[in-house]
């Protein structure tokens, strides 16, 4: 393993005094002793407040949801599937990427393929999410070809997972669903927390702090710093990353609020390496090249979030962002067949590429109540636009002369043949209606339609191409409340997905696909304990699927139909433990394609089950000291083929996570994780082309030093 030196505390930090909120137990602790005396005790005034739909949540169970329809929204009410990860579970698993932020969420698969680190890979409901499906407070943060830059979680507060189709909202979208992920807000007390994470091939130290800034409370500030020095199985295997994030409060009035969201995200990652099958090769043998291996990119974003109540129950909201994204790809990979090379030569492939992005969405909202009627009432228009430039560069690199012991050839031996320039710019307005009507605080119809105008200008290096795709999208659903605590809900709703604009490789009509949905659901938040159960059984299919019919050409033959089942339980069972358990089942089937012997067939990558349980468990007061916490949880992956004609089947596999942590004292505690706790051997994805295969993580043991003020 390499000896790579420890990542340095990013800055000096400022040292904070926590400001204490007096407590309802100190209140009635002082109204117990007065009436123990015979006196009378005048109690100061607690402001509680209400959960919101961004804030980060104290505990695993969220109560509110902004993602399902862009307004504050209880879950229970929703006419939709909503899991919310919360910031606790995030530091409790300590999860290090988006896969495994959502892995214990139902309706979702992660891991796909393994220890490859380049991208996000996970689906929703049996589509693949990772390309259309990662928004950032409410804005899309989209993959363009190639260039695409991972989430760093310890930039967020919490994570919504959406699921079904969303475009009635969201505009262009896979079916499947959606996560938005929360970045972390200034707060109205001073806080702050750093820490310092050590594990083999690991070193990481972070910071979390604000408060506000002048003594009225007009303006706050957060700081979210994070450095990383890291290897992924293989000393050739790199994990390296630089985050910063600056959050501004500016609060004039009660009516008034606008908050700037900055951020820095560089990573020096690695491309992934799969593994021939059945030559006895270890699976943490590196096969690439190390000097020509990297996934190096660096994000910037800037943007705020602006809202202004006029009074009456109209309220105006502006979400905007910009940013900007530069990539450098370069990979050796597995066996060269064109002309002009040794045999045995391997494949030698680079993007350089660059992406400038801009989004805003404007929403106009309106409450009103008309006898026995309530109303909220949303209208939108968003506008989005990726121009994205590329560099492609294809080679070959000479052949390794044993795979065991590999001896690598340096850049002396690549050879890159061709390099080729592409471009993509896409423009999207959406104009968008919602209705939310409740009757007698009982019935919740949901009404919401939308209509979506994208232009895309696509270059392949020889010729422009040009594109327009326009669609409207609808949703209906409805929710009855037997009481407070247990709802019931259907809807139907409906997706949008434009191809790309080089449409010369389609063979007759191209169509976006489209995708249609009807849902049923039942949520029930019982009373007196901190809890969210939830059941949803759905019918999603997509349309106008391509799929190759050989000689680089394509057709939009294709249909895919998936049924589900998925469940769901968040709860507090006692002030000591906490349970997040999750299943899942997929009815996926091909029903229409080009190749007719793939009609029935399973599409690639899609478990008929999968499932996930996560307990943790706290003993307080250890030898008079701090409480310590045992957490343990499992994820099973059913059986799943790597291919849509099922010729390839994948093996089921179950992985345990393991936590423990020990509160040295009030405001400091030391944590131990482990993914993948018994070290797991198993098989993600398997190449059809050339039978290589990706693995998955091995165990990885983190111990992280954490205080907090």
């Amino acid at each position: 393993m390499s000896k790579r030196p420890h990542f340095l505390l990013l800055g000096a930090l400022s040292c904070a005094t926590a400001l204490i909120i007096p407590s309802i137990a100190m209140a009635q602790s002082a109204l117990s002793d007065a009436q123990a005396n015979g006196g009378s005790t005048v109690l100061e005034t607690i402001v509680v407040q209400d959960a919101n739909a961004i804030g980060p949540e104290k505990g695993v169970v969220a109560s509110r949801t902004k993602a399902a329809s862009k307004t504050d929204t209880p879950i229970i009410d929703a006419p939709a599937a909503v899991s919310v990860v919360t910031q606790d579970e995030i530091k409790n698993r300590s999860a290090s990427d988006l896969q495994q932020v959502i892995a214990y969420t139902s309706g979702v698969t992660v891991d796909e393929y393994g220890s490859d680190n380049r991208y996000d890979f996970f689906r929703i409901r049996g589509f693949g999410a990772q390309g259309n499906g990662v928004y950032r407070d409410g804005l899309p943060s989209r993959n363009m070809s190639f260039t695409s830059a991972r989430i760093e979680p310890y930039a967020y507060q919490r994570a919504e997972v959406l699921k079904g189709s969303t475009s009635t909202l969201y505009g262009l979208n896979a079916p499947g669903g959606l996560v938005n992920l929360v970045t972390k807000r200034p707060q109205d007390v001073a806080f702050g927390e750093v820490y310092t994470t050590l594990g083999e091939d690991h070193a990481e130290v972070g910071a979390d702090f604000g408060g506000p800034i002048d003594d009225a409370g007009i303006w706050t500030y957060r700081l979210t710093t994070k450095g990383q020095n890291a290897d992924v199985d293989s000393e050739y295997l790199p994990d390296d990353r630089r985050y910063v994030g600056l959050a501004i409060g500016f609060n004039p009035t009660d009516a008034t609020s606008f908050t700037l969201l900055t951020n820095f995200n560089k990573r020096e990652g690695n491309t992934g390496m799969s593994i021939p099958v059945g030559r006895g090769i270890d699976p943490r043998t590196y096969l690439g090249e190390p000097e020509w291996n990297d996934m190096d990119s660096i994000e910037r974003n800037i943007g705020y979030e602006f809202s202004h109540d006029f009074g009456n129950g109209l309220t105006f909201r502006q979400n905007l962002r910009y940013g900007t994204l530069d990539m450098v790809y370069q990979q050796v990979y597995g066996t060269f067949t064109g002309v002009g090379a040794p045999a045995g030569s391997r494949i030698a492939y680079g993007v350089d590429g660059h992406i400038e992005r801009f989004g805003v969405d404007n929403q106009l909202e309106y409450q009103a109540s008309f006898g026995r009627f309530d109303s909220k009432t949303l209208l939108g228009t968003d506008f989005v636009r990726d121009n994205a430039r590329e560099s492609t560069k294809r080679g070959y690199a000479l052949p390794l002369a044993d795979y065991n012991n590999p001896v690598y050839v340096g850049t002396d031996g690549i050879f890159i043949r061709t390099i080729t320039p592409s471009s993509l710019d896409q423009k999207s307005t959406g104009v968008y209606a919602q209705e939310e009507l409740t009757l007698d605080d009982r019935w919740i119809f949901t009404f919401g339609g939308r209509y979506d105008h994208v232009d895309t200008l696509q270059y392949n290096g020889t010729r422009y191409f040009d594109a327009t795709d326009e669609a409207l999208t609808g949703r209906v659903g409805v929710t009855y409340k037997f009481n407070p605590n247990l709802s019931v809900y259907a809807n139907y709703s409906e997706s949008f997905q434009p191809v790309g604009a080089n449409r010369t490789t389609y063979v007759g009509e191209v169509n976006p696909m489209e995708g249609t949905q009807y849902e049923i659901g039942a949520k029930y938040q019982p009373e007196g304990i901190d809890a969210l159960f939830t059941a949803s059984l759905f019918d999603l299919t997509q349309t106008n699927v391509a799929y190759s019919i050989g000689n680089g050409l394509f057709s939009q033959a294709g249909e895919v139909n998936v049924r589900g089942l998925e469940l769901e339980g968040k709860v507090a069972l006692t002030d000591q433990m906490n349970l997040t358990a999750a299943y899942t089942f997929w009815d996926a089937e091909i029903t229409k394609d080009a190749t007719a012997a793939n009609v029935g067939k399973v599409p690639q990558l899609t478990p008929r089950h999968s499932a996930s349980l996560w307990v943790d468990y706290t003993i307080p007061d250890i030898a008079d000291a701090g409480d310590l916490t045992f957490g343990l949880g499992a994820r099973f992956t059913g059986k799943r083929f790597a291919d849509n004609p099922n010729t390839v089947p994948l093996a089921s596999n179950i992985v345990f996570d393991a936590m423990a942590k020990y509160q040295i004292n009030e405001k400091t505690d030391l944590q131990l994780n482990v993914t993948n706790l018994f070290d797991r051997e198993y098989i993600s994805q398997l190449s059809v082309f050339d039978n290589t295969a990706f693995y998955g993580n091995g165990r990885e043991v983190k111990l992280t030093l954490r205080r907090t003020w």
